[in-house]
């Protein structure tokens, strides 16, 4: 044997042993790549399922905002109303209330120095006295307030 044919063997086994080593690694390649199909097609059958779920979670969803949207429209018309009730009330009662506390609170001071055999005064000084307090407690019961329902309105047409 020559060394032309010695080498041109030693060619031939190597290129042999690469081609077998390839082909394992194609084959094992192939085994991985069919895996991985299968787990792809998997994964797309579950995945489609659950993308349908949650979009209808997300519909219903959306839908209970809607609702609770409506009922909080709701409250704050209910809560406007009853602010404007009470404020109406309280401009139409809260005056002649006031005043009848304030002769209710004179009538009891009377009475109730009478019963402590006291007179009512009659100086006319203290008489003075008695009566300007009298209508000062009246006028800063009776004073109009900011916050009513006509002050509202007012501000409202002044805009």
């Amino acid at each position: 044997m020559s060394v032309g044919e010695l080498a041109g063997l030693i060619v031939a086994v190597g290129w042999a042993v690469l081609v077998t080593l390839l082909a394992v690694v194609l084959v094992r390649l192939s085994k991985v790549l069919r895996e991985a199909t299968v787990l792809v097609s998997a994964v797309t059958e579950q995945a489609v399922p659950l993308l349908s779920d949650a979009s209808d979670a997300v519909r219903s969803a959306h839908q209970q905002l809607e609702r609770v949207d409506d009922i909080t429209a709701n409250v704050q018309d209910a809560a406007a109303n009853a602010n404007a009730l009470s404020s109406t009330v309280a401009a139409t009662l809260g005056g002649p209330l006031v005043k009848m506390a304030a002769f209710s609170y004179g009538v009891r001071k009377a009475v109730g120095k009478q019963q402590a055999g006291l007179t009512l005064p009659q100086q006319s000084a203290e008489h003075e006295a008695l009566a300007r307090m009298i209508r000062a407690e009246v006028r800063a019961a009776t004073a109009p307030r900011r916050g009513g329902l006509l002050s509202r309105v007012r501000r409202a047409v002044k805009g």
